[in-house]
């Protein structure tokens, strides 16, 4: 019994250790960034949106995490400087993903601003980029006979449009490219900015 006291005492310390080392303040250093002034907080339609973009998997195939220039070559590519803590502020939960099969989207938004596009890359990805892999999202969108008043209709290239009528997109579709074009962080980094690698742009520049 005695040999099993320190060995608790010893596993309880470590744990302890690690929650703080960890978790606990890891939370304090977040908690004290402040929302970057030009970030705002997402409307109704974009939060909805956001809930189709998490529903669908898309954080499996996309991040949302720019890298520094030491780390990637993202800001070259075109994605944006590198992310913030401050960029998720509004983020619940945070979709940084892990994987790149497709482009950083972070930054979509600014890159990329045409809701036209996006409707029509979410229903044939394949009618813009030929050699595109991602899924087609057909389920959101419905073909009519007749385009009605308020109708977003998809403006498809010869090969993919239906034999007859139109394309439309549902609300889910539309409220979905309303958050990707919410996705701008383009605003500039306050200079306390904790970077995504721990980092932040004061501690960076004086290194």
């Amino acid at each position: 019994m005695n040999r099993y006291l320190p060995l608790a005492i010893l596993s309880v310390a470590i744990l302890a250790f690690a929650t703080l080392l960890l978790v606990i303040a890891p939370g304090m250093q977040i908690s004290a960034q402040s929302v970057p002034a030009g970030l705002r907080a997402y409307t109704p339609q974009e939060l909805h949106g956001r809930e189709i973009y998490v529903s669908l998997g898309c954080v499996y195939c996309h991040s949302q995490q720019p890298r520094s220039p030491d780390q990637a070559p993202d800001v070259e590519r075109g994605w944006g400087r590198a992310a913030i803590a401050g960029d998720y502020s509004y983020d619940e939960p945070h979709q940084l993903g892990t994987m790149r099969t497709g482009p950083d989207l972070l930054n979509v938004g600014a890159r990329l601003p045409s809701e036209a596009w996006h409707l029509t890359h979410l229903y044939q990805p394949r009618s813009i980029f030929e050699w595109s892999i991602m899924p087609a999202y057909p389920f959101l969108f419905e073909v009519k006979k007749k385009a009605e008043a308020g109708d977003k209709v998809v403006v498809l290239p010869k090969g993919y449009a239906p034999g007859s009528g139109v394309v439309v997109a549902k609300a889910d579709a539309i409220d979905l490219v309303a958050y990707l074009k919410s996705l701008d962080r383009t605003y500039s980094a306050p200079a306390n900015a904790l970077r995504d690698d721990g980092y932040s742009k004061v501690e960076v520049e004086t290194k």
